[in-house]
């Protein structure tokens, strides 16, 4: 009878040391953590690729048994393969190969957390630095700034000219608003009157002869500039509009040429 108390004894006392040491099995095989009703419906959900609802479910499962290494593999390969969340995916392969180090699949998830580790490095890591590309880089940034240089220099240089030809040709007047504005050009001063040339001098007894003309021909003309109206010559020379088309018969006043010669009425 000692002896058979004594056998119980050890034996009990076998069992104490395993339940402190956290080893005493926790009830739950494989088949019983893909029962789990979370387990379960994260399942289906993958199968109706409803992959974030899938992962809540599965997360769902490991409060409910945190020691389900079923659901961190179903969480590392969704966060691997449908979210692309490395981070995620290492951690709960991890979990699953700690919770079952024997998995027949075990070679090939530790060859997934490698992968993960690569993407994630390619990720977060900066560029390496060295004493070539530091140079290369720095080139670059010097031909950037020479660039902008450039750049802003041309846009400057425009400005101005922009500015200069703004100043030197201010927008031409006219009487129609519905007249299309002619170019801006220089103003020009009226040309100086011509020397009398014997010529020109049997022309202007002529013209002296002629009632008509004597009127309209003064002597003084006028070379049309580039965009010069018919109504700017008229307020220049101090004379109207009428008088100018009397002066020169013939002439269409709209539409002027640079360097046709108008004849001047008499103010």
């Amino acid at each position: 009878m000692s002896f058979w108390f004594r056998w119980v004894g050890a034996a009990f006392a076998v069992w104490f040391s395993l339940a402190a040491g956290g080893c005493t099995p926790s009830g739950q095989d494989s088949q019983s953590e893909e029962k789990e009703p979370h387990f379960v419906l994260g399942k289906s959900r993958v199968n109706a690729m409803d992959y974030d609802g899938a992962i809540e479910a599965f997360e769902q499962s490991l409060e409910a048994d945190p020691h389900s290494a079923a659901a961190h593999f179903e969480l590392g390969w969704l966060y691997d393969e449908k979210r692309a969340d490395p981070a995620a995916a290492i951690f709960h392969y991890r979990e699953y190969l700690k919770l079952d180090p024997n998995a027949d699949n075990a070679d090939v998830i530790k060859q997934r957390i490698y992968r993960c580790k690569q993407q994630l490095a390619a990720d977060v890591l900066p560029l390496p630095s060295t004493p070539a590309a530091q140079q290369q880089l720095e080139k670059l940034s010097e031909q950037n700034r020479q660039l902008q240089d450039e750049v802003n220099k041309w846009r400057a240089y425009y400005a101005s000219q922009s500015a200069a030809a703004t100043r030197t040709n201010p927008p031409p007047e006219t009487d129609d608003a519905s007249a299309p504005a002619p170019a801006p050009a220089p103003q020009l001063s009226a040309a100086p009157a011509p020397t009398l040339t014997p010529d020109k001098i049997d022309r202007s007894e002529h013209s002296a002869r002629s009632p008509a003309r004597a009127t309209a021909n003064t002597g003084r003309v006028h070379t049309v500039a580039a965009g010069e109206t018919a109504m700017a010559i008229c307020r220049r020379a101090g004379v109207k509009l009428n008088a100018l088309q009397a002066a020169n018969p013939g002439v269409n006043l709209t539409r002027l040429r640079a360097g046709q010669v108008l004849n001047l009425p008499a103010p």
